[in-house]
Protein backbone atom coordinates (compact mmCIF):
# COMPACT_ATOMS: atom_id res chain seq x y z
CA UNK A 1 0.00 0.00 0.00
CA UNK A 2 1.39 3.37 -1.12
CA UNK A 3 2.13 5.71 2.27
CA UNK A 4 -0.31 8.76 3.25
CA UNK A 5 0.87 11.55 1.63
CA UNK A 6 -0.92 15.44 1.22
CA UNK A 7 -2.30 16.60 -2.45
CA UNK A 8 -3.25 19.90 -3.32
CA UNK A 9 -6.33 19.59 -5.64
CA UNK A 10 -8.62 21.93 -7.81
CA UNK A 11 -12.54 21.65 -7.60
CA UNK A 12 -15.30 22.28 -10.28
CA UNK A 13 -17.78 21.47 -8.33
CA UNK A 14 -21.33 21.66 -10.01
CA UNK A 15 -23.61 24.84 -7.84
CA UNK A 16 -27.18 24.76 -7.95
CA UNK A 17 -29.55 26.72 -5.36
CA UNK A 18 -32.62 24.67 -6.15
CA UNK A 19 -34.20 22.72 -8.81
CA UNK A 20 -35.53 25.38 -10.76
CA UNK A 21 -32.46 27.78 -10.88
CA UNK A 22 -29.93 28.01 -13.00
CA UNK A 23 -26.56 25.82 -12.21
CA UNK A 24 -22.79 26.32 -12.96
CA UNK A 25 -19.15 24.94 -12.67
CA UNK A 26 -17.96 26.75 -9.54
CA UNK A 27 -13.88 26.45 -9.14
CA UNK A 28 -12.17 25.55 -5.19
CA UNK A 29 -8.22 24.89 -4.36
CA UNK A 30 -8.41 22.69 -1.68
CA UNK A 31 -4.75 21.95 -0.11
CA UNK A 32 -3.54 19.33 1.90
CA UNK A 33 -6.09 16.68 1.00
CA UNK A 34 -4.69 13.13 2.78
CA UNK A 35 -4.45 10.58 0.10
CA UNK A 36 -5.50 8.01 2.47
CA UNK A 37 -9.13 10.14 3.03
CA UNK A 38 -11.98 9.01 0.73
CA UNK A 39 -13.46 11.20 -1.52
CA UNK A 40 -16.34 12.15 0.44
CA UNK A 41 -13.72 12.85 3.06
CA UNK A 42 -12.45 14.89 1.47
CA UNK A 43 -16.01 17.23 0.31
CA UNK A 44 -15.86 17.11 4.17
CA UNK A 45 -12.95 19.10 4.21
CA UNK A 46 -14.15 21.30 1.24
CA UNK A 47 -17.10 22.04 3.12
CA UNK A 48 -15.79 22.97 6.38
CA UNK A 49 -13.04 25.42 3.76
CA UNK A 50 -16.18 26.73 2.88
CA UNK A 51 -18.06 27.32 6.30
CA UNK A 52 -14.56 29.24 8.16
CA UNK A 53 -14.74 31.45 4.93
CA UNK A 54 -18.31 32.30 5.35
CA UNK A 55 -19.51 30.30 2.43
CA UNK A 56 -21.83 27.65 1.16
CA UNK A 57 -21.70 23.88 1.87
CA UNK A 58 -21.78 21.73 -1.15
CA UNK A 59 -24.89 19.69 -0.45
CA UNK A 60 -24.54 16.29 -1.21
CA UNK A 61 -26.09 12.74 -0.30
CA UNK A 62 -24.90 10.50 1.89
CA UNK A 63 -25.49 7.93 4.57
CA UNK A 64 -23.63 4.68 5.34
CA UNK A 65 -20.28 5.55 3.24
CA UNK A 66 -20.18 1.64 3.21
CA UNK A 67 -20.55 1.22 -0.43
CA UNK A 68 -23.94 -0.57 1.25
CA UNK A 69 -26.89 2.16 0.49
CA UNK A 70 -26.51 3.81 -2.54
CA UNK A 71 -26.76 7.49 -1.61
CA UNK A 72 -23.68 8.65 -2.73
CA UNK A 73 -24.19 9.77 -6.78
CA UNK A 74 -21.68 11.96 -7.75
CA UNK A 75 -20.16 12.22 -11.59
CA UNK A 76 -16.84 12.49 -11.09
CA UNK A 77 -14.73 13.49 -13.90
CA UNK A 78 -17.68 12.24 -16.02
CA UNK A 79 -17.39 8.73 -14.73
CA UNK A 80 -19.99 7.84 -11.87
CA UNK A 81 -18.59 6.90 -8.91
CA UNK A 82 -15.18 8.09 -10.39
CA UNK A 83 -12.62 6.04 -11.89
CA UNK A 84 -12.02 3.19 -9.49
CA UNK A 85 -14.55 -0.12 -10.59
CA UNK A 86 -16.76 -1.82 -8.37
CA UNK A 87 -17.08 0.54 -5.74
CA UNK A 88 -19.11 3.60 -4.66
CA UNK A 89 -18.24 7.17 -4.42
CA UNK A 90 -17.61 7.06 -0.55
CA UNK A 91 -15.25 3.77 -1.37
CA UNK A 92 -12.92 5.93 -3.83
CA UNK A 93 -9.94 7.13 -2.18
CA UNK A 94 -7.80 10.17 -2.90
CA UNK A 95 -5.08 7.78 -3.74
CA UNK A 96 -6.94 7.74 -7.06
CA UNK A 97 -5.65 11.20 -8.24
CA UNK A 98 -2.59 12.77 -8.29
CA UNK A 99 -1.01 16.23 -6.88
CA UNK A 100 -2.31 19.29 -9.25
CA UNK A 101 -5.06 17.33 -10.57
CA UNK A 102 -8.29 19.20 -11.53
CA UNK A 103 -11.68 17.26 -10.41
CA UNK A 104 -15.12 17.42 -11.51
CA UNK A 105 -17.86 16.56 -9.86
CA UNK A 106 -21.11 16.99 -11.15
CA UNK A 107 -25.19 15.32 -10.02
CA UNK A 108 -26.71 12.57 -11.93
CA UNK A 109 -27.87 13.98 -15.28
CA UNK A 110 -31.47 12.69 -16.21
CA UNK A 111 -34.75 13.84 -16.57
CA UNK A 112 -36.14 11.26 -14.25
CA UNK A 113 -33.46 12.25 -11.34
CA UNK A 114 -33.94 16.31 -11.32
CA UNK A 115 -31.48 18.28 -9.07
CA UNK A 116 -32.50 19.03 -5.84
CA UNK A 117 -29.45 20.95 -4.70
CA UNK A 118 -25.87 20.89 -5.56
CA UNK A 119 -25.30 17.28 -6.02
CA UNK A 120 -28.52 16.09 -4.47
CA UNK A 121 -30.63 14.55 -6.91
CA UNK A 122 -34.50 12.86 -6.72
CA UNK A 123 -33.93 9.36 -7.06
CA UNK A 124 -37.66 8.81 -5.84
CA UNK A 125 -38.84 7.47 -9.17
CA UNK A 126 -36.84 4.24 -8.16
CA UNK A 127 -38.92 3.98 -5.04
CA UNK A 128 -42.00 4.04 -7.15
CA UNK A 129 -40.58 1.97 -9.87
CA UNK A 130 -40.05 -0.87 -6.99
CA UNK A 131 -43.37 0.05 -5.15
CA UNK A 132 -45.10 -0.85 -8.72
CA UNK A 133 -43.87 -4.83 -8.47
CA UNK A 134 -40.55 -5.16 -6.73
CA UNK A 135 -42.16 -7.02 -3.82
CA UNK A 136 -43.99 -10.39 -2.84
CA UNK A 137 -47.14 -10.43 -1.14
CA UNK A 138 -47.63 -12.39 2.16
CA UNK A 139 -49.55 -14.75 2.55
CA UNK A 140 -51.27 -14.42 6.34
CA UNK A 141 -54.16 -17.27 5.94
CA UNK A 142 -51.65 -19.50 8.60
CA UNK A 143 -51.47 -22.36 6.20
CA UNK A 144 -48.47 -20.60 4.28
CA UNK A 145 -45.37 -23.30 3.68
CA UNK A 146 -41.86 -22.05 5.30
CA UNK A 147 -39.88 -20.28 2.45
CA UNK A 148 -36.67 -22.15 3.89
CA UNK A 149 -38.20 -25.29 2.99
CA UNK A 150 -38.77 -24.88 -0.35
CA UNK A 151 -35.68 -26.11 -2.65
CA UNK A 152 -34.59 -23.71 -4.53
CA UNK A 153 -32.02 -24.49 -7.33
CA UNK A 154 -28.24 -23.06 -6.57
CA UNK A 155 -27.74 -22.06 -9.71
CA UNK A 156 -31.10 -19.85 -9.52
CA UNK A 157 -30.74 -19.11 -6.28
CA UNK A 158 -26.91 -17.36 -6.77
CA UNK A 159 -28.66 -15.70 -10.07
CA UNK A 160 -31.03 -14.09 -7.72
CA UNK A 161 -28.62 -13.38 -4.88
CA UNK A 162 -26.75 -11.40 -7.69
CA UNK A 163 -29.17 -9.78 -9.00
CA UNK A 164 -30.44 -8.76 -5.38
CA UNK A 165 -27.41 -6.87 -4.83
CA UNK A 166 -28.29 -3.74 -6.50
CA UNK A 167 -28.51 -0.71 -4.02
CA UNK A 168 -30.75 1.36 -6.54
CA UNK A 169 -27.62 4.23 -6.68
CA UNK A 170 -28.31 5.20 -10.04
CA UNK A 171 -25.14 4.71 -12.00
CA UNK A 172 -26.59 2.44 -14.39
CA UNK A 173 -29.08 5.61 -15.21
CA UNK A 174 -26.40 8.08 -15.35
CA UNK A 175 -23.97 5.91 -17.67
CA UNK A 176 -26.62 5.24 -20.09
CA UNK A 177 -26.37 7.64 -23.14
CA UNK A 178 -30.88 6.98 -23.07
CA UNK A 179 -30.74 7.60 -19.04
CA UNK A 180 -32.30 3.96 -19.18
CA UNK A 181 -33.47 2.48 -15.83
CA UNK A 182 -33.54 -1.24 -17.34
CA UNK A 183 -30.68 -2.31 -15.55
CA UNK A 184 -32.13 -1.52 -12.36
CA UNK A 185 -35.82 -3.18 -13.54
CA UNK A 186 -34.19 -5.86 -14.47
CA UNK A 187 -32.52 -6.81 -10.96
CA UNK A 188 -35.46 -6.12 -8.92
CA UNK A 189 -37.21 -8.25 -11.68
CA UNK A 190 -34.71 -10.99 -11.68
CA UNK A 191 -34.19 -11.64 -8.14
CA UNK A 192 -37.94 -12.66 -7.85
CA UNK A 193 -38.36 -14.31 -11.03
CA UNK A 194 -35.81 -16.45 -10.58
CA UNK A 195 -37.32 -17.89 -7.11
CA UNK A 196 -40.14 -19.64 -6.54
CA UNK A 197 -41.68 -17.28 -3.83
CA UNK A 198 -41.77 -14.47 -7.02
CA UNK A 199 -43.68 -16.71 -9.17
CA UNK A 200 -47.47 -15.73 -8.33
CA UNK A 201 -47.21 -12.38 -9.44
CA UNK A 202 -44.53 -12.58 -11.79
CA UNK A 203 -46.58 -11.39 -14.96
CA UNK A 204 -47.90 -8.16 -12.93
CA UNK A 205 -44.69 -7.51 -11.45
CA UNK A 206 -42.80 -7.41 -14.79
CA UNK A 207 -45.44 -5.71 -16.79
CA UNK A 208 -46.14 -2.89 -14.13
CA UNK A 209 -42.63 -1.97 -12.94
CA UNK A 210 -41.74 -1.77 -16.77
CA UNK A 211 -44.35 0.41 -17.31
CA UNK A 212 -43.98 2.70 -13.96
CA UNK A 213 -39.87 3.00 -15.20
CA UNK A 214 -41.67 4.38 -19.02
CA UNK A 215 -43.80 6.60 -17.24
CA UNK A 216 -41.15 8.31 -15.28
CA UNK A 217 -39.23 9.17 -18.13
CA UNK A 218 -36.27 7.05 -18.18
CA UNK A 219 -34.63 5.97 -21.85
CA UNK A 220 -34.80 2.97 -23.23
CA UNK A 221 -32.59 -0.11 -23.55
CA UNK A 222 -29.59 0.25 -26.50
CA UNK A 223 -27.73 -2.88 -25.23
CA UNK A 224 -24.49 -0.52 -25.29
CA UNK A 225 -23.44 -2.05 -22.09
CA UNK A 226 -22.31 0.96 -20.29
CA UNK A 227 -24.66 0.72 -17.20
CA UNK A 228 -22.92 -2.89 -16.39
CA UNK A 229 -19.70 -1.58 -16.51
CA UNK A 230 -20.42 1.41 -14.02
CA UNK A 231 -22.44 -0.84 -12.20
CA UNK A 232 -20.62 -0.42 -8.50
CA UNK A 233 -22.09 -4.28 -7.46
CA UNK A 234 -21.69 -5.40 -11.07
CA UNK A 235 -25.07 -6.45 -11.69
CA UNK A 236 -24.77 -8.53 -15.18
CA UNK A 237 -26.62 -7.57 -18.53
CA UNK A 238 -28.17 -11.00 -18.55
CA UNK A 239 -30.34 -9.75 -15.85
CA UNK A 240 -31.67 -7.34 -18.73
CA UNK A 241 -32.71 -10.26 -21.32
CA UNK A 242 -34.06 -12.26 -18.66
CA UNK A 243 -36.63 -9.19 -17.82
CA UNK A 244 -37.37 -8.83 -21.61
CA UNK A 245 -38.20 -12.26 -21.96
CA UNK A 246 -40.63 -12.39 -18.91
CA UNK A 247 -42.14 -9.20 -19.96
CA UNK A 248 -42.46 -10.48 -23.57
CA UNK A 249 -44.03 -13.78 -21.84
CA UNK A 250 -46.45 -11.70 -19.72
CA UNK A 251 -47.24 -9.33 -22.61
CA UNK A 252 -48.77 -12.54 -24.76
CA UNK A 253 -50.79 -13.69 -21.81
CA UNK A 254 -52.83 -10.64 -21.07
Amino acid sequence: MSADKAINITLKVWRQKNADAKGALETYKLDGVSTSSSFLEMMDQLNEQLINEGGSPVQFDHDCREGICGSCNMYINGQPHGPASLNTTCQLHMRSFKDGDTIYVEPWRAKAFPVIKDLVVDRSAFDRIQQAGGFVSVNTSGNTQDANAIPIEKDNADMAFDAATCIGCGACVAACKNASASLFVAAKVSQYALLPQGQVEAKDRVLNMVKQAQKEGFGPCSNTGACEVECPKGISLENIARMNREYLAASLSK
